[in-house]
């Protein structure tokens, strides 16, 4: 890696997490300047401004998630261990896989309305998580695992949708009895749709 693409995956570290943890909106390049000890100059010759470095940082947090969730779910033999390694992996918000939080949850609220680009970084990625879960269902109803009439579209999109919800609720009151409760009823519905 050259000299300037280090820099520039330093900065893309060090933001990330401030980022994610502050918002966009309110993190500044000081803010940037200071994680990194770089002067603004230095920071301007790898990013153009700071719409384009926080671009690089949602994309960096939301690839260490991946990264981390993908880990994860490696070690499980079946379709119903994964699904339960996938809420396990959630089940700590109080905790999280990644500094300040799920990005998907902290960008997507922050830039529904004011970012177009993190939007669809965001939908993106919301996609992709409903499209993992729903395949690992599928491989599941072949398996035998589950229910042929377990429909892995739509509880992919429930399961999705309550845990980041669940996340929400464990991180804004600070403890995470309800993502206890999300994790419980989630492992029901799919113990319910098993062989």
């Amino acid at each position: 890696m050259a000299k300037g693409e280090e820099t520039r995956q330093f900065i893309i570290e060090k933001a990330a997490p401030i980022f994610n943890t502050k918002g966009i909106a309110a993190t500044s390049m000081s803010d940037i300047m200071e994680a990194t000890k770089l002067s603004k100059g230095s920071m301007y010759v790898h990013f153009e401004n700071k719409e384009v470095l926080a671009c690089a940082a949602v994309d960096h947090n939301m690839k260490m998630l991946s990264n981390k969730l993908q880990s994860a779910l490696g070690e499980s033999k079946t379709a119903r261990q994964a699904l339960f390694s996938y809420i396990d992996f959630f089940s700590n918000p109080t905790h999280p896989p990644v500094i300040g939080g799920c990005p998907l949850l902290n960008f997507g609220t922050e830039a529904d309305d004011t970012n177009p680009i993190v939007r669809e970084k965001v939908n993106s990625a919301i996609k992709q998580g409903q499209l993992l879960l729903s395949g690992i269902i599928e491989k599941g109803i072949t398996d035998k695992e589950f229910k042929p009439n377990f429909n892995a579209s739509e509880f992919a999109t429930a399961m999705f949708a309550m845990l980041e919800g669940g996340h929400l609720m464990a991180r804004v009151s600070g403890n995470n009895d309800k993502m206890e409760i999300v994790s419980k009823t989630l492992k029901n519905l799919i113990e319910q749709n098993s062989i």
